[in-house]
């Protein structure tokens, strides 16, 4: 049995390695610059609940974008309790740009919309007068670089897509940080390799919901966001949505980044547990599978290793070999010490545990738990 477990493994590495579109190299591929993009519109929309102590920096780098074009920002204060709003304002001010940001109160949630997606969907509205041609999408904790915009809009006008997004860099200076956040970026290009995601002939769509550039029209055509108002994973939601009429693009960010410190490892088990158990559509068979495979790919190698059969040592010691082969690069690029790729059956274990609280907690009745909301639907209904 551990001769056929370890071969089992070690094809899943072989074949995560050589034919899941290369994910694990984190190719980063400059856009080159359009020379006409200065006439279009953007707005940028940030939908922001209790985030005051990250909003004013979103905002300034915003307002600090080096585009001459048509460009104004719309925060919705969510229902904010701590000075969202003022924040905002405040970091406009400072800039001397108050004119080019809108403050838009939010209204109360109502029912089948998750939060986040009926903040969005209230600054697009505020937008809708601006007449933009393309709505920038973004998170209150994202500094955006200044050319962050430009390259965003060239990548969308010379190559034709409808969406463009990036997994900007996450905050990665704690000893929890570096432990847990470059794996969440591994996983998550794991799911949605960016070739794939680029590419027509496959059905692969993912974005980041950091940082996502659409056109407008490309909204519209699909529904609006209006179309996806119940979805946990609204960024991957909207994704398969513009994939289905035009063209995605997905990588990762070289110099825009998130600014949320994760200072231990609830607040990332919290980020987790809010979506994992939606990834599988609520499915208890589902979870099991994932675990299953999980457990094959990432625990069994090093189990292996303790095996008495020579063959099951040797197909465990190379698929941990090939695991830790293809951390590394995300490593480099967080500027993670590099043994933390040893230690990646231990890190997926966390994951696998709060993929598992995340099906607890929805059968709980308390899914899509964020910011004082449950946002998942009823367990009863599925």
């Amino acid at each position: 049995m551990a001769i056929i477990i370890g071969a089992v493994t070690a094809a899943i590495w072989i074949y995560l390695l050589f034919f899941r579109g290369g994910f694990w190299w984190l190719p980063y591929r400059p856009a080159p610059i359009a020379a006409s993009i200065g006439g279009r519109c953007v707005v940028a929309v940030i939908p922001a609940r209790d985030e005051a102590a990250v909003v004013g920096h979103a905002v300034a780098s915003l307002l600090a974008q080096d585009y001459d074009g048509p460009f104004r920002i719309v925060v919705v204060d969510d229902q904010s309790s701590d000075g969202t709003a003022d924040a905002a304002r405040a970091a406009a001010t400072r800039l001397g740009n108050s004119g080019r940001l809108t403050i838009w109160p939010g209204k109360p949630l109502p029912p089948g919309w998750t939060g986040k997606l009926w903040a969005m969907s209230q600054g697009i509205e505020a937008a809708r007068s601006m007449r933009p041609d393309y709505l920038l999408l973004t998170d209150a904790d994202i500094v955006h670089s200044s050319g962050n915009l430009r390259e965003l809009l060239s990548r969308c006008e010379i190559e034709g897509h409808d969406l463009v997004s990036l997994m900007v860099r996450l905050h990665c200076r704690t000893l929890w940080e570096r432990l847990l956040i470059p794996a969440f970026v591994f996983f998550f290009f794991k799911l949605y390799p960016p070739s794939w995601v680029a590419d027509p002939a496959r059905r692969t769509a993912g974005a980041a919901g950091g940082c996502m550039l659409i056109r407008a029209a490309t909204l519209e055509r699909i529904g609006g966001i209006g179309s996806i108002r119940s979805e946990i994973i609204d960024d991957c939601a909207l994704a398969r949505r513009v994939k289905s009429v035009g063209k995605v693009w997905l990588g990762p960010a070289r110099r825009t980044k998130s600014i949320r410190e994760y200072r231990s490892w609830r607040p990332i088990w919290d980020m987790v547990v809010r979506s994992a158990f939606a990834q599988l559509n609520y499915s208890a068979l589902m979870l099991a599978l994932t675990v299953w495979v999980l457990g094959l790919t990432y625990l069994a190698p090093p189990l292996l290793i303790l095996s008495s059969q020579p063959a099951a040592m040797l197909c465990g010691a190379l698929a941990w070999l090939g695991m830790s082969t293809a951390f590394l690069p995300t490593l480099r690029a967080y500027d993670a010490p590099r043994p933390i790729a040893l230690l990646l059956p231990l890190i997926a274990l966390f994951y696998v545990a709060a993929t598992v609280g995340s099906a607890v907690l929805f059968w709980r009745g308390r899914g899509g738990y964020w910011k004082g909301r449950v946002q998942a639907p009823a367990a009863d209904s599925t």
